[in-house]
């Protein structure tokens, strides 16, 4: 028996067939013009005379927008922890990740706090290969929150 057809029988869902914007009747608006209720009211009263519906066009988007551009890595990664009890741990992930992948890190450091922390890795031959590699690794692990590519500069103390 049909997984599909049992459960419809069971909850008594009928299933609606998606029928096609009819150019005589109906309004066919884009998604940003569903956002505006002048477009909106004008559809319905277009409808009030051809007894039609409103059929909203999905946008379609063109690839994922990544926040970190492999052109932003110069080597430092700062993230924030949604648990800061797992900073070690995930520091010993990270450092066992980049060891298994012959990423040297000049430098680590954890917040006081320990809910951020920071790895300043040396750049290697393909840095861009090398930032794909730590940004799937680091975006993937539940942990953490966010992070970003950033080299922290040590702030000079000014002059007297």
């Amino acid at each position: 028996m049909d997984n599909k057809i049992t459960y419809k029988d069971f909850f008594g869902l009928k299933e609606q067939a998606m029928s096609k914007a009819d150019p005589t009747k109906d309004v066919v608006l884009s998604a940003a013009d569903a956002k505006d209720p002048k477009k909106v009211q004008a559809a319905q009263n277009i409808l009030k005379t051809t007894k039609g519906r409103i059929h909203i066009e999905e946008e379609m988007v063109d690839e994922a927008q990544l926040l970190n551009r492999i052109t932003d890595y110069k080597g430092g990664v700062e993230y924030v922890l949604i648990d800061p009890a797992t900073a070690i741990n995930v520091a010993d992930e990270i450092k066992q990740f980049a060891a298994k992948k012959n990423i040297d890190i000049i430098k680590y450091k954890m917040s006081a706090s320990g809910k951020v922390g920071y790895f300043l890795f040396k750049l290697g031959q393909d840095p861009a290969k090398e930032s794909q590699q730590i940004q799937g690794y680091i975006s993937q692990k539940p942990e953490i929150k966010h992070f970003r590519f950033n080299v922290r500069t040590q702030q000079q103390a000014p002059n007297q």
